[in-house]
């Protein structure tokens, strides 16, 4: 008789100093003058997600144009974000992007999708006002050493649930309770609404107050103490003519709520309609779509298993 066994990873939870963490502090206006190019280079390299945005595009506008503080392009990503197929891939390439600046301006091609949805969480907190929740993250196949007392981050965008038995069905191996001041209640952004999801930022800190293990399954309580980044605007620290833009001079976190004053010239754009920017997003990515589309359908072979459900995987 074989016995199905499933493996279980151990990894500590600390500080993630891999990870990218950008705030965009005093630079959200600029980084939104360069989505176009970032946009069009990071879809010509990466099809899957274009043709994702467009899907998302296409659902917001139907959804029609709600009282938002959102532009549509920030609204858009996160859309396209809570669309499972993205979060994965995204958030692997969030943990490692910030090893090195090299590894962020090399080899890190989600650079627009980090600064949308970084932005899109600052302007909702910005419009809301300071709130902190307590919120459920349930994972399956990993199990963290943790240490109470520790200062910790999860260092990639992180999905929590309000709801525990919604979190828990993504998994039990590790269970988190989080008080989370910088994440943010995105369910009217949601593909998935019925998650009532908060997404927490890569660079929020965390102290372990509590750690309990029951057999092989770990819960974690999580408690806010503010934020810590390493990078500040780096994409923006020299342009192509060699210009220095800024210091990328490491953030160390504060609590409770900031508003980017600095920025708020930024939200100007939003005088554009949904259904403009929709069609303007569509056609562009459209068209680089065009470009692999034939290569693309030639060379993958996609195979159904009918009756086969999987449970739910955690973003």
């Amino acid at each position: 008789m074989t016995v199905a066994t499933v493996t279980t990873t151990v990894v500590a939870l600390d500080m993630a100093l891999d990870s990218f963490d950008d705030q965009y502090r005093g630079c959200r206006h600029a980084m939104t003058q360069l989505l176009p190019a970032l946009e069009h280079s990071e879809f010509q390299k990466n099809p899957q997600l274009a043709r994702l945005w467009v899907e998302a595009a296409e659902r917001w506008q139907r959804r029609g144009p709600p009282v938002t503080p959102l532009s549509p392009a920030q609204a858009i990503a996160l859309m396209t974000y809570t669309t499972k197929d993205v979060s994965k891939e995204f958030n692997a390439a969030v943990r490692v992007a910030g090893r090195s600046r090299r590894e962020y301006r090399h080899n890190f091609h989600f650079k627009a999708l980090h600064f949308l949805l970084t932005d899109a969480l600052a302007t909702l907190r910005d419009a809301r006002g300071p709130r902190c929740h307590h919120v459920f993250r349930g994972v399956r196949g990993l199990r963290f050493q943790a240490r109470p007392g520790d200062t910790v981050r999860f260092g990639r965008f992180t999905s929590t649930s309000l709801r525990k038995e919604i979190a828990q069905q993504f998994g039990t191996d590790t269970v988190f309770q989080v008080q989370t001041c910088q994440g943010v209640d995105i369910r009217e952004f949601s593909s998935s609404p019925g998650e009532e999801e908060v997404l927490i930022p890569p660079f929020e800190t965390f102290r372990i107050t509590g750690v309990s293990q029951e057999g092989d399954r770990a819960q974690i309580q999580l408690r806010s103490t503010g934020t810590f980044s390493k990078y500040s605007c780096e994409w923006l620290r020299r342009d192509i003519t060699g210009t220095t833009w800024g210091t990328g001079t490491p953030t160390v976190g504060y609590r409770g709520h900031r508003c980017h004053y600095d920025d708020r010239v930024h939200y100007g754009h939003r005088e554009a309609t949904v259904a403009t920017t929709v069609a303007m997003v569509t056609v562009a990515t459209l068209a680089i779509l065009a470009t692999t589309v034939t290569i693309t359908t030639r060379a993958t072979v996609v195979t159904k298993t009918p009756g086969v459900t999987r449970p739910p995987q955690p973003r």
